[in-house]
């Protein structure tokens, strides 16, 4: 029975270490995948994101053509913050993104801040709202994900 322990440890090691190591590599190719298929020239929309604003279209009929519109404002506790309002109209010097027929707009100012950025829509304990994950423009920001600092 003594025996039987070390090699049962040592088993016990390795598979510990492949499963890692497999995990390790799993992880990385997922994120590969994932960088490769957002733009950095434009402004990617999530799954969520477009599921919430379906739900606000289909909620109600003036809603049936509203836009997503994000723009960054000079304030909140890292410098910039990001608002996002419901529009109905765009207008010629902003930039449209669309997925699944649901259309994000930004203005052209605030488009050098928000380029490759990931647009989300998360539900919270304390709130739900629409939030910039990630952006290859911000160097920091607040734990609220609704102001931030851009790199210099």
């Amino acid at each position: 029975m003594m025996q039987s322990r070390p090699v049962l440890h040592r088993i016990t090691s390795i598979f510990t270490s492949r499963l890692s190591q497999n995990q390790r590599l799993l992880l990385s190719s997922s994120a590969l995948h994932e960088a490769s298929s957002q733009s950095l020239d434009a402004v990617n929309i999530t799954d969520n994101c477009v599921r919430k604003m379906k739900e606000l279209q289909a909620e109600d009929a003036s809603s049936k053509e509203k836009m997503l519109r994000l723009s960054v404002e000079s304030g909140g506790c890292s410098g910039f913050q990001y608002a996002f309002t419901l529009d109905d109209k765009s207008k010629p010097e902003d930039r449209v993104f669309e997925r699944d027929g649901v259309k994000l707009v930004v203005d052209k100012i605030s488009f050098d801040f928000v380029k490759g950025a990931t647009v989300d829509y998360a539900e919270e304990l304390i709130r739900a709202a629409f939030q910039v994950t990630t952006n290859p423009s911000a160097v920091g920001g607040c734990s609220c994900k609704s102001s931030f600092m851009v790199k210099q």
